[in-house]
């Protein structure tokens, strides 16, 4: 019975840092990344693993749980405006690049130090988004493939939304196109159909094929009836003929 309560109390331990990881992360997504990944960034993949059965019995990995929810924190923290000094007591960076700059070197080390682990895969899935950021876009695609090709099929999904995001970035948009519908072939936990599906038919538009995404938000719309997924879609349609 002891065993058992120091399990359960380990278990719980873990999915307090991790959600709490996903809150900060889920806050710095929506305030300052401009496409969809932010909108899923840690909030599911960490919730999702977390909660799919991925416990940390040693007290490293407790550690670099710990570790991770300190990085995201930081990779959160707000930015001062240009020509503001900081202000004693809050925490915040001077531009986005010295923010980005501090939270990779986090979650680098959580890399480095515990290189066996889980956390260790989120981390570095954590760079990679740290490293578009930073406009190093080589280092940005190698961690997020890594990421990408994870035998984790949420993370996996994480790793090639976010990827096909720095694709289009770069202009390489059959690279990109090609990735949202693998996603939509395959979709997971952390990257739905509808949220793929949705993500693509905006890339058409931004590429002038106007029936390329009427034809993706129909069939939102039909396949999620009564959905926030279809809600957007119509709406976005809707945009389309004005």
């Amino acid at each position: 019975m002891r065993a058992e309560t120091r399990h359960q109390l380990k278990q719980d331990r873990f999915s307090r840092v991790t959600l709490e990881a996903a809150e900060n992360a889920a806050h710095w997504s929506v305030e300052h990344q401009s496409k969809i990944i932010a909108a899923v960034i840690a909030v599911v993949v960490i919730a999702a693993i977390g909660f799919g059965g991925w416990y940390y019995a040693s007290q490293q990995d407790e550690k670099a749980s710990a570790e991770l929810s300190t990085a995201v924190r930081t990779f959160e923290t707000p930015v001062r405006p240009a020509g503001v000094p900081a202000q004693p007591g809050f925490d915040s960076f001077a531009s986005p690049q010295e923010r980005a700059t501090a939270a990779r070197k986090q979650f680098q080390e959580i890399i480095d130090k515990y290189p066996r682990t889980h956390t260790a895969d989120m981390a570095r899935y954590f760079v990679g988004l740290a490293s578009e950021q930073l406009r190093d876009y080589p280092a940005a695609e190698r961690d997020l493939q890594e990421a990408a090709n994870s035998s984790n099929s949420n993370l996996a999904a994480l790793g090639k939304f976010a990827l096909a995001a720095l694709y289009r970035e770069q202009n390489k948009d059959q690279q990109a196109v090609d990735l949202y519908k693998k996603l939509i072939d395959k979709p997971a936990i952390t990257v739905s159909k509808a949220t793929a599906q949705l993500e693509l038919a905006g890339f058409y538009v931004t590429q002038q094929k106007p029936d390329e995404a009427k034809k993706i938000y129909d069939q939102v719309v039909k396949e999620n009836p009564n959905s926030e997924a279809a809600s957007i879609a119509q709406r976005r349609e809707t945009a389309l003929k004005q």
